[in-house]
Order: structure tokens, then C-alpha cells, then sequence
């Protein structure tokens, strides 16, 4: 596996886990506790395999993006949260960055 794919899984498990903490009620709830500890898990272990080959620093920065804009999507979807312009144009940005960062980054 590519550390590029290991940083776009880590990154969509970063999204999973960061759902998990809402459904699992402050860790109250067993098994959305326990996913979410899994997805914790698994997306720290993947980072450390993209980490052996990409910068740390555009590691990072892709990772927490890709969480935080997945994180904001799925609020609006799942949890009614709102989808006004100037947060999705937010979104835009932080998918730009990341972009970008991939593009600049051999």
C-alpha cells in the first residue's frame, strides 16, 4: 500500500473516529465506543506508515484537513448542521489546501 492511500485512509478514518465521539455519548455507548477506539487506532497506525515517506508536515496538514472538512460534511448531513455558503466555502479552502499540498509534494 501507497503512503499516499495510508494518508487518505487515515484521513477518512479520522472522520470516523471524530463521528464516533458524537454516537458514543461522552464513551456511555459500548459499541460506538469501541468502533470509535478502533478507528483511532487504525488511523494513527496508518499515519505512522504514510509518515515513513511523506513530510511530516504536509502529512499532517492533509490529514487534519481531510478530517476536518469530511468532519463539517457529515455534520451537515447527519446531524443537521448548517450548510450556509460561507462554511462550505471554508470546506472549499481546506480541499484546496490539500490539494495543493499533494501537488506540491513529491
Amino acid at each position: 500500500m501507497t503512503a499516499w492511500l495510508c494518508l487518505l485512509l487515515a484521513g477518512a478514518l479520522e472522520i470516523v473516529w471524530a463521528v464516533g465521539l458524537k454516537q458514543s455519548d461522552g464513551f456511555t455507548r459500548l459499541w460506538p465506543s469501541l468502533g470509535t477506539l478502533t478507528a483511532i487506532a487504525l488511523s494513527f497506525a496508518l499515519m505512522a506508515v504514510a509518515l515513513r515517506t511523506v513530510p511530516f508536515g504536509t502529512a499532517y496538514a492533509i490529514w487534519t484537513g481531510i478530517g476536518a472538512a469530511g468532519t463539517v460534511i457529515l455534520g451537515i448531513f447527519m446531524f443537521g448542521e448548517p450548510a450556509d455558503a460561507a462554511r462550505l466555502m471554508c470546506i472549499g479552502l481546506i480541499v484546496t489546501g490539500i490539494v495543493g499540498l499533494k501537488l506540491v509534494t513529491q
